[in-house]
């Protein structure tokens, strides 16, 4: 089995020691995304729709520098700090994948990195 770590030029770094993705398998593994904004170490301002749509680019750019693309996306985990948040989160996220849905999970957390409102990770075919 290989295993190869990407790094997606076009997404915000990572902040600690981790890939953006790894490949294995025939499947791409991505860390969660968050809403930062790609070149700096800020979230992007809007509430829960903006960080939503800022996290999704994200993971589309990790996604494009793993050879795939959000059409490959087969499971998707949806971490929230407020589950009353899921409404408007559902409704960017139905935005992204209204061609195919994949399998996902959406759970409220404690506490999210860098004090964000959502972190979205997945799993996807290469």
């Amino acid at each position: 089995m290989s295993k190869i770590t990407v790094t997606a030029p076009t997404a915000p770094p990572a902040v600690g020691p981790y890939s953006h993705a790894v490949i294995a398998n025939g499947f791409i593994f991505t860390a969660g995304q968050v809403g930062l904004i790609p070149g700096t170490k800020s979230l992007v301002e809007g509430g829960i729709e903006a960080q939503t749509t800022q996290a999704l680019e994200n993971v589309k750019a990790v996604l494009q520098a793993s050879g795939s693309g959000l059409e490959k996306v087969v499971k998707a985990t949806v971490f929230l700090a407020n589950m009353d948040d899921f409404a408007a989160m559902n409704a960017v996220y139905a935005k992204y994948f209204w061609r195919s849905q994949p399998a996902r999970s959406a759970v409220q957390v404690a506490r999210l990195p860098l004090g964000a409102l959502v972190e979205i990770e997945t799993i996807a075919l290469v």
